[in-house]
């Protein structure tokens, strides 16, 4: 008997451990399912004797609006790999279930747990040097796996905008006035001066690490071909998550060790576009979300990776954003059903990733149930005033704003901006109980 009969698992996952049996030449002896919102595995394969310890990187999952194969970040490895990058080792690809066979690296992820400052800088000086080593390799070696080059100026500057918007359009849902705006702003003030194309991580500060060193990179599935300057526009996003300490010194060490100067216009730039990416992907999800989606979770990202492109055009433009003031928690005399239920959720949590996901939905009824409805009346309240008319719900606001955006995004920008950043923290009160690493999060300020 295997051990995913023993383990009674599901059929999907009978074929992918009997796939890395194959590709190991060894046998599955130990398997723990690593708890996060895609499916992956740790496994120990016998191989003669010899353990060798695996992560299966499984597709996206539920729901997950795939604008790149998981066969894409497979090859883009196999390229870093030849180049001396340190990433995974891969053994190969899985077609049936979706995922990648590589090796397990030593290191944790999320340098905000690391407690010693110098251990951290250290870390995040030795990322930069990787990214700089993985903006010089030669992009025909991309290429040559599918990678596409742009081939204008203008293309270089929107990068992957494309895919998201279409995959975006494809999913849409319901009105999305957020979105919209900053597509406008984007298409109206793409960076047409900059030439170079090198290897992009695309979601980059993604990496294991240990005692002051990166491990290894980590996590490529949007790498693309384009400009330097959209990987470090982007880890103002992924700071957000996982903080990565100062990034202004990251900044300063990057020019530094390539010999030029850090394109700030560019930069910030890149900022507002890889920000606008996670609600261009998951906002379709929330409006309609599948069984199965860990609709919190997708919730936040939404919301905070939302709020971070309306602050970075806001900064670009100079206009001042002001802060929304927010109802108090209700007194309600006694406990109410939906207290009941997220202390008997919290009791029953533990290590059970299933559990925690109802945990986390059970805070956010709860929220809602608390201050929802006086939260939307004084949002209401802003956006009637917006569109002139007086609206009766969110759905209408949106619809309604839609419409303002497509009419005259350019000549109501700042009014625009302001009461986007107001209803994004009106809406992450609601859902702060719940949002776990995104709560209360702020994004850093540059500084060159």
């Amino acid at each position: 008997m295997s051990l995913a009969e023993e383990l009674g698992l599901e059929a999907e996952w009978h074929m992918a451990f009997a796939e890395v049996e194959r590709m190991l030449g060894g046998r599955v002896v130990a398997a723990e399912r690593q708890a996060r919102w895609r499916p992956a595995w740790f496994l120990d394969v016998d191989c003669d004797g010899e353990i060798r310890r695996v992560y299966f990187r499984g597709d996206r999952g539920v729901g997950a609006i795939a604008f790149y194969k998981l066969e894409y970040e497979f090859r883009v490895l196999q390229v870093l790999e030849a180049h001396g990058i340190p990433v995974p080792h891969v053994y190969g690809y899985c077609e049936e279930p979706m995922g990648i066979v590589m090796a397990a690296v030593e290191g944790r992820e999320n340098l905000g747990s690391e407690q010693d400052p110098a251990l951290r800088a250290a870390t995040l000086d030795h990322y930069i040097e990787l990214l700089l080593e993985m903006h010089r390799i030669d992009v025909a070696a991309f290429e040559a796996v599918g990678l596409r080059r742009p081939r204008s100026a203008e293309e270089i500057g929107l990068a992957d905008l494309d895919i998201w918007e279409k995959g975006f359009r494809n999913q849409k849902q319901t009105p999305e006035p957020l979105i919209e705006f900053g597509l406008q702003w984007l298409r109206a003030n793409v960076p047409t001066h900059r030439t170079a194309v090198t290897f992009c991580a695309g979601d980059s500060g993604q990496f294991l690490f240990d005692r002051g060193r990166v491990t290894a990179v980590v996590d490529l599935e949007l790498a693309f071909l384009g400009d330097p300057m959209a990987d470090l526009g982007a880890l103002r996003s992924r700071d957000i998550s996982e903080p990565l300490g100062d990034l202004s010194h990251a900044m300063r060490r990057y020019a530094e060790l390539s010999g030029e100067p850090i394109d700030v216009p560019a930069m910030n730039y890149h900022t507002v576009r890889f920000a606008l990416d996670t609600p261009l992907a998951v906002a379709p999800l929330c409006a309609a979300a599948p069984p199965g989606l860990n609709y919190v979770q997708y919730l936040g990202w939404n919301l905070v990776y939302g709020r971070l492109p309306i602050e970075g055009i806001a900064e670009i433009e100079g206009v001042e954003l002001e802060r929304p003031t927010l109802p108090e928690v209700a007194s309600t005399g006694g406990p109410t059903p939906h207290d009941v239920l997220v202390r008997a959720l919290e009791s029953e949590c533990g290590d059970s990733y299933e559990v925690d996901t109802a945990l986390r939905l059970a805070q956010y009824a709860r929220e809602i149930d608390r201050r929802g409805a006086r939260v939307e009346a004084e949002d209401l309240e802003e956006a009637s005033a917006l569109v002139g008319r007086r609206l009766s719900s969110w759905s209408e606001a949106d619809a309604e704003l839609e419409k303002l955006v497509a009419r005259d995004w350019r000549g109501r920008q700042a009014e625009l901006l302001g009461y986007f950043y107001r209803r994004t923290l009106r809406q992450e009160a609601l859902l702060h109980p719940a949002m776990r690493e995104l709560q209360d999060v702020e994004f850093q300020q540059i500084r060159l």
